[in-house]
């Protein structure tokens, strides 16, 4: 699970990160809004923790920017502010949690935990697919027909599933399956999309993986 902190406190910052880097999370770290914007906005990461009171952009606005490009990251808002208005307007805004300053770090990486494992236990489906992650299988629910999915076709269909008719570019399904240290290519991705065409036409699936040239790849999931 990928983790994105946007606080500019740099010591609790480090502390939060330190923290959930205990919990085996990948986790990076902005410090201002701007940059936390331009991060957030990559759609890699499984949860956001993001601050309100924020230099340059603000943690309101870049929630309604991930809301805008449907982006999934679930996100834990952080304030000082403790007003009940200001809580509500997070919610509404499509905060899953609101966290208020001063907290301690036990109970945030609680919140972590309970939001990230909603959304493991959850299946994760889009048009007539289904994908079970425990048993790695893919099921098309139109035909009833399953197939099982290597790790990474598991990761890179998980990934699609999530943000299904939106594009994503190349370096962004790299960077969320096989993380941005990894020296994999374009090529190995679209190796690993062939496998799941192929995949999707034998389970008799209407979704499809679809090429958009010189921005990336949609998951077209048909009329189901």
């Amino acid at each position: 699970m990928r983790i994105l902190v946007i606080e500019d406190e740099e010591t609790l910052a480090r502390l939060i990160e330190s923290r959930l880097k205990r919990e085996n999370y990948d986790v990076d770290v902005a410090l201002d809004g701007d940059t936390g914007l331009m991060e957030a906005l990559r759609g890699i990461y499984d949860l956001i923790i993001l601050d309100v009171m924020l230099p340059g952009t603000s943690g309101f606005d870049i929630l309604s920017a991930l809301k805008k490009q449907r982006i999934s990251s679930k996100v834990i808002m952080l304030t000082a502010r403790g007003a009940l208005e200001d809580r509500l307007h997070g919610l509404k805004a499509g905060a899953d949690d609101y966290v208020t300053k001063p907290f301690h770090l036990e109970e945030l990486a609680a919140r972590v935990s309970v939001q990230l494992r909603r959304e493991e236990e959850g299946r994760r489906t889009a048009g007539d697919l289904e994908l079970a992650d425990q048993s790695n299988l893919l099921v098309c629910r139109t035909t009833g027909k399953s197939i099982e999915l290597s790790a990474k076709e598991l990761a890179v269909m998980d990934y699609l599933l999530s943000h299904p008719q939106q594009i994503l570019s190349r370096d962004q399904i790299l960077d969320r399956v096989w993380g941005l240290d990894s020296d994999v290519t374009a090529n190995n991705l679209e190796a690993y999309l062939s496998f799941l065409r192929r995949k999707l036409h034998a389970i008799g699936s209407a979704a499809a993986i679809k090429a958009v040239r010189g921005l990336g790849y949609r998951l077209e999931t048909g009329n189901a």
